[in-house]
């Protein structure tokens, strides 16, 4: 069908996502034979540990393979709960946690819950590229609060406070942050809480994906921990791909109040439905099972970041920030605005700087632009050290061919 009148109007207002995207031109590249290092993806490299696998065979062995709850079974919210008290001092009900086939998921099904057409979300950038998008999907008005270099990618209590308005009903908030690796301090985020606590008509989605990914003995913390006052109006999301290395497992969970919760389910119920039974039973093992791999595998993403920044800082044009968590780097490439590719291109955006890496070395990365803030692009050093290696050394390479007229 050629006629696109055929399709939703809400459709024009959103974009494909710019990371899988990357990832999935790569991998063309690639099938092709062309000799590409893809640092586009978000996921660890990694493998999911044996006794999750295990508890997942032993699942499907007892023939837990039927339909379950739609928002979970008891046994993994349960876990959730428990995961809840011991690393953030939060107390739920298994009432109060949802589960979802991944982590957009939750925050599709918070968001179509609670807009209306006009509501208003508080988003700082650099973003998550997803963020806007499902905001936009749910008819409300993304509301972009900038966090750049110059605060260390933190979104600052003036900041906050700036965007609040009577028609706003979420902040989403991400620490450690995607793209950027930056992470707030509990002081950092008592500043932002005191703001959310003058205005009770705001809730708070906080984004802890990224939670035991920090580094330099950084104290990773959670606004409803800070200021129990914001209990009953935040939105706690938290997954296992990350951290236990399940990406495709597709579970995401989160705890909050009942009637969100149950609202949320009701979502879920007419779309999804419940997430995958046999990854909702490794996901129990994995909360509940040995946690001591985590800090090893987080030790080998610290050698990691601190490779990427220290390649990155000698490239000729770019500046690389020390992130506190995840596995993201967000360069700046201003230096490289400006300047010629080999290819005959002026480089004008950071679109272009990373179109041209492409072409040029075969490195993918990620604009910044689609994460809300340029001139930037994001790497993700979740991938080998002989690669990362291998891919910094093409870009010291690319940055030092351009040339300015």
């Amino acid at each position: 069908m050629s006629d696109s009148s055929f399709l939703s109007q809400t459709l024009s207002r959103i974009q494909p996502s710019q990371t899988i995207a990357v990832t999935q031109k790569a991998r063309e590249l690639k099938a092709k034979g062309v000799d590409v290092i893809s640092l586009g993806a978000g996921e660890p490299d990694f493998d999911t540990p044996e006794n999750i696998k295990q508890a997942a065979i032993d699942a499907i062995q007892r023939g837990e393979t039927k339909y379950t709850a739609v928002d979970g079974i008891v046994e993994l919210k349960k876990a959730i709960c428990a995961k809840f008290k011991r690393d953030n001092g939060l107390e739920y009900q298994p009432s109060q946690i949802t589960v979802a086939p991944g982590g957009k998921p939750i925050i599709y099904n918070a968001m179509i819950a609670t807009l209306n057409p006009g509501d208003e979300v508080i988003i700082p950038a650099p973003y998550w590229v997803s963020y806007p998008d499902i905001v936009l999907l749910a008819g409300g008005a993304p509301v972009i609060a900038e966090a750049g270099p110059e605060t260390g990618f933190l979104l600052t209590a003036a900041a906050l406070e700036a965007a609040i308005t009577p028609k706003t009903k979420w902040l989403i908030f991400n620490s450690p942050s995607n793209p950027s690796g930056a992470a707030y301090a509990r002081s950092d985020l008592k500043a932002l809480t005191d703001v959310l606590m003058r205005h009770p008509h705001v809730w708070v989605l906080s984004d802890d994906m990224y939670e035991h990914l920090v580094y330099d003995d950084f104290d990773f913390s959670t606004p409803a921990e800070v200021e129990p006052g914001l209990y009953d109006r935040t939105l706690t999301m938290n997954g296992v791909s990350k951290a236990y290395a399940m990406t495709g497992w597709r579970i995401g969970y989160a705890g909050g109040p009942e009637l969100l919760i149950k609202a949320m389910a009701k979502v879920q119920s007419q779309s999804t439905s419940n997430p995958t039974s046999i990854s909702q039973w490794a996901a129990v093992e994995a909360l509940n099972g040995p946690q001591d791999f985590i800090a090893e595998r987080a030790a080998v993403f610290k050698e990691r970041r601190d490779l990427v920044t220290s390649m990155l800082n000698q490239a000729t044009g770019l500046e690389c920030r020390t992130p506190e968590g995840a596995f993201y780097v967000y360069p700046s490439c201003a230096g490289c605005i400006g300047k010629t590719a080999p290819s005959g291109k002026l480089i004008e955006s950071d679109g272009d700087f990373a179109a041209e890496l492409l072409e040029a070395e075969g490195v993918a990365v990620v604009h910044g632009a689609a994460f809300g803030l340029s001139p930037f692009f994001r790497i993700s050093y979740a991938t080998s050290t002989q690669a990362l290696t291998a891919a910094c050394e093409r870009i010291q390479r690319f940055c030092a061919s351009l040339v300015r007229d």
